[in-house]
């Protein structure tokens, strides 16, 4: 199964890639955990410098914005 993950403080952009992310899963069939990082600790171990950022298993794929639905399926797909 995979992991996903939300960096961010919680903010609007950060509820609407996550619920951009859970309809790519659900649209694709796949199966994932997801999961929201808000802690600041948190999300600078992950070395981005804007949020929203997307992490699919432990892999940052975005980062200061909010992809498309076709673009977050691709990634959950790989």
């Amino acid at each position: 199964m995979l992991t996903v993950k939300i960096l961010g403080s919680g903010c609007a952009n950060c509820r609407k890639l996550e619920a951009v992310a859970r309809e790519a899963a659900d649209k694709a069939g796949i199966e994932a955990e997801f999961v929201k990082v808000t802690d600041m600790k948190d999300i600078l171990a992950y070395e981005v410098m804007a949020s929203p950022s997307l992490v699919v298993n432990e892999k940052v794929v975005s980062s200061g914005r909010i992809p498309s639905l076709a673009e977050i399926q691709g990634w959950l797909s790989a």
